[in-house]
């Protein structure tokens, strides 16, 4: 047979048990003196205020508990939304690109076919991950800056220097991309000549320095901190709380961001 207790059942129970402990409680007190005169009384009262402090830590545990649950709820739930919001745009704009290179040079509208398509599954679909593979998220960093390149008409510096230990460490996916973003939106679109971007990305004993350099043109626009850097530094906040750093710098015509992590 099938002795399931039902959710409904659990709710009477425990309101039983509830209101019992608390008629209990009364009846000591106004019946204390006809009472404490009973052999065993001294024990019964040992054994219902011992139940009493198990009652109530037990329900301190389980608020402890839902709160702690409410609040990694909320924080996932933000999480989730704030990786919604990366980089959309980029890939609008690549398609229009790809859309008029598909007449002049169809191979290699191929080749940046594939690579877009390689990025879009990897932002949809490991975006969602809690985390990724280090050597996913420079792969992904490559294909960016490759996509980019077919995208203007001038010579552009790019710089992309690697140090990395061991590919298995496991990072945040979409971490960097906002600062490379950063430095192609505010930097290299604006200039006519001599854009550059210098990339520095070192993983050694459990920790992470990301450096990225860029320059811009001072008389059009200051690179101001955008929505962007502002929801990285959210995620940062909610997945590496103590164990990030994130700078920002600016000099002359030259920005330069740090982004370092330790204890992964």
């Amino acid at each position: 047979m099938n002795f399931r207790i039902t959710d409904r059942k659990k709710a009477i129970i425990k309101r039983v048990y509830r209101i019992s402990l608390v008629l209990i409680g009364v009846i000591v007190v106004v019946f204390n003196d006809t009472f404490g005169k009973l052999e065993g009384f001294v024990e019964f009262i040992t054994l219902y205020f011992l139940v009493l402090f198990f009652t109530f830590f037990y329900w301190l545990f389980k608020q402890i508990k839902s709160i702690i649950r409410l609040k990694n709820e909320k924080t996932k739930t933000e999480l989730m939304h704030l990786k919604s919001q990366v980089n959309p745009h980029f890939f609008f704009n690549t398609l229009n690109n790809l859309y008029g290179l598909v007449g002049k040079d169809a191979k290699k509208a191929q080749e940046l076919i594939l690579k877009l398509s390689d990025m879009m599954r990897y932002s949809v679909y490991d975006g969602e991950k809690d985390t990724v593979l280090l050597s996913e998220e420079v792969t992904y960093l490559q294909n960016y800056i490759e996509l980019h390149k077919m995208r203007y008409h001038k010579a552009i510096d790019i710089q992309f220097n690697i140090d990395i230990t061991d590919n298995d460490y496991k990072v945040m996916p979409l971490l960097f991309i906002i600062l490379l973003e950063n430095a192609f939106k505010h930097g290299v679109e604006n200039l006519r000549k001599n854009a550059y971007v210098h990339l520095n990305l070192t993983a050694h004993q459990n920790a992470i320095n990301f450096e990225i350099e860029n320059n811009f043109d001072a008389t059009e626009e200051s690179q101001e901190e955008g929505i962007g850097l502002q929801n990285l530094k959210r995620r940062l906040e909610l997945v590496y709380p103590k164990n990030h750093t994130l700078t920002t710098s600016k000099t002359d015509d030259v920005y330069l961001a740090k982004l370092n992590i330790t204890n992964l």
